[in-house]
């Protein structure tokens, strides 16, 4: 009898065992862990999300001069800024089960600056003129439309705080 007895506390505790499974699953599936630390905003967070957009430029901007003279230049920014819009988009969706959002806009003042330090000026310059339009620099090389780079803003924000900064992604020489 009590063989038998031990057998039938085995089965039991299987039983339950095996009943706490799915339970412990939908638990999980919820996304609602009290005792978890929710996701913060560190200091890699914001240099990953600069080198998503940094990768996506670079494959963005790679037909641009192919495809857009200098006279439908801002037709090259149009379409660099719609080939760049699904790593925006996925940028700002990826982290939110984290409990992090992401927010990336384009910065056209900061563009502007960084034309004006960065683009030569005077009648020796190789190329021709730049020119900033809705947060991307541009260039005439060869009649042609060449992006130099884009000026965003990226907010990351978690319940526990909130990081906000301006950068400028360049396209490096040759790539654009």
């Amino acid at each position: 009898m009590t063989r038998e007895r031990g057998q039938l506390v085995v089965l039991a505790a299987a039983a339950i065992a095996i009943a706490l499974v799915p339970m412990a699953l939908a638990y999980l599936q919820l996304g609602y862990h009290e005792d978890i630390q929710t996701a913060t905003v560190d200091d890699e967070t914001v240099p990953e999300v600069e080198r998503t957009l940094e990768r996506s430029l670079v494959a963005a901007s790679s037909d641009i001069p192919a495809k857009h003279s200098w006279d439908n230049r801002s037709g090259a920014v149009t379409t660099l800024r719609d080939q760049l819009q699904p790593s925006i988009d996925s940028l700002t969706t990826a982290a939110l089960g984290d409990g992090t959002a992401i927010d990336v806009s384009y910065n056209n003042s900061h563009a502007q600056a960084w034309e004006r330090e960065h683009c030569p000026q005077g009648p020796d310059r190789s190329f021709g003129p730049c020119q900033t339009d809705r947060g991307v620099v541009i260039q005439n090389r060869d009649s042609r439309t060449h992006v130099l780079a884009v000026a965003v803003d990226i907010q990351l924000t978690t319940p526990d705080r909130t990081a906000r900064g301006t950068t400028v992604l360049t396209v490096p020489i040759g790539a654009g």
